[in-house]
């Protein structure tokens, strides 16, 4: 089948066509046309006003797959991610068991030469994301693991950090680590501040996250190698960030799209759907991470996507288990940021930055390119809604909400997701 997508704005550095607006024709999962012309077709749509890009990836997804498929499958997560605008997901190792031999490895990736949205495993860096014991990283490597993390887990055993960073440098991997010293943090509920202190909540503090970050930077800089610091929230953790990338340090890092959106103010009405970790911050930490998006000390946008049962989200706030579903909702994110950072600049800190991290080919909007694609109207209402959910869990702030900003198509592996 022949699709036209008419005028979108083509944001893709590897493309001939970057930032222009141009028609283009995708014939049987191939761009075959790029143009100016209104070629034939037998599906029009009209991309004026939307920017269309590689297809995005998610870095740092949770799926309950294996072990947990009552919170999401790999089929449910896959449904949310492409209506989301997502053509890849890179999972966090949190299963049951953790991702940390070749078989879980397989299990996870064996469809991608066929599905609309690929899985991309990231490793157990340790046994069961414990901390304690590495696992055969060169093995996993070999076996297709994109990169290694315990995922929800801070790396807290400072000799496993140290020799994760020295193993990994064989295969120039790539270390993701989650900031916290979980001592400090130990029975918080949610940001240690005014808040907390008025809901009688104990705060998780922001020095909780920074201490790891500055740690981590001193043991790269003995070490070498490459660390990327998964869903920053402080101000401090960017400066920290920023000052190491002027080093010359090999680090990157993330942020979730909800961060600069959502505070710490949001929990005054104990809604367990706000809680999240690392927690949300006070406005000068958002301010900080919007600075950090414009001036390039944050790579990648993710979306943070942690799905959480009734049965354990829907309780008295301290008993609730942290965590958002997020990939549906990703989009109108990207449009809400997009009043303070360029939305070329976000696009690509979600189609292309977290792929080159990652050492993943990039997709070239190009004539005779295999059609890996996302289209985004950041202008399209929306509801989210039961109805339209494909997430196994919904633990989302913003169900029932009128949103503003979806993807509208993605395409990938000859297949196409679109709205009707």
């Amino acid at each position: 089948m022949k699709i036209l997508i008419q005028t979108p704005r083509i944001v893709n550095t590897a493309s001939p066509f970057h930032l222009k607006r141009k028609n283009v024709l995708i014939n049987n999962g191939r761009i075959t046309e790029i143009g100016d012309k209104n070629f034939q077709a037998d599906k029009v749509i009209n991309g004026d006003e939307m920017i269309l890009s590689a297809g995005w990836l998610d870095l740092g997804a949770v799926v309950g797959d294996p072990g947990l498929e009552h919170r999401e499958d790999l089929n449910s997560i896959t449904k949310a991610a492409a209506s989301g605008g997502f053509t890849a997901l890179a999972v966090m190792p949190n299963t049951q068991p953790a991702i940390q031999t070749k078989n879980e490895v397989s299990y996870l990736t064996q469809n991608n030469d066929n599905r609309l949205v690929q899985i991309h495993a990231l490793a157990a860096v340790t046994k069961n994301c414990k901390g304690e014991e590495l696992t055969d990283m060169i093995d996993l490597h070999e076996a297709g693991a994109v990169a290694f993390t315990d995922g929800l887990k801070s790396l807290w055993h400072t000799d496993v950090f140290l020799k994760s960073l020295q193993y990994l440098q064989k295969f120039k991997g790539l270390l993701i680590d989650h900031p916290e010293d979980v001592w400090l943090d130990l029975f918080g509920q949610m940001n240690e501040g005014p808040q907390s202190a008025a809901l009688g909540l104990k705060g998780m503090p922001r020095i909780a996250e920074e201490i790891a970050v500055s740690r981590n930077l001193k043991l790269l800089e003995y070490a070498g190698g490459r660390l990327h610091f998964s869903k920053i929230s402080s101000s401090t953790s960017v400066s920290l960030i920023r000052a190491a990338k002027k080093r010359g340090l090999n680090v990157s890092c993330d942020i979730t799209g909800f961060q600069t959106l959502l505070l710490d103010s949001e929990l005054g009405s104990f809604d367990t759907n706000y809680k999240t970790n690392p927690p949300l911050r006070e406005k000068s930490d958002a301010d900080a991470l919007l600075k950090g998006l414009s001036d390039g000390t944050i790579d990648v946008v993710c979306s943070g996507h942690l799905p959480v049962d009734d049965e354990s989200k829907f309780l008295e706030f301290d008993q609730a288990d942290f965590g958002m579903i997020n990939l549906q909702t990703f989009a109108s994110q990207l449009a809400q940021i997009s009043e303070e950072v360029k939305i070329e600049e976000l696009i690509l800190k979600v189609a292309e930055a977290p792929r080159k991290l990652l050492g993943l080919d990039l997709p070239k909007i190009d004539i005779d390119e295999k059609a890996n694609l996302t289209l985004f109207d950041p202008n399209c209402e929306w509801v989210f809604s039961a109805e339209n959910n494909f997430s196994k869990s919904k633990n989302s702030p913003w169900l029932t909400k009128k949103l503003k900003g979806k993807a509208v198509a993605v395409f990938n592996n000859g297949k196409l997701k679109a709205e009707e």
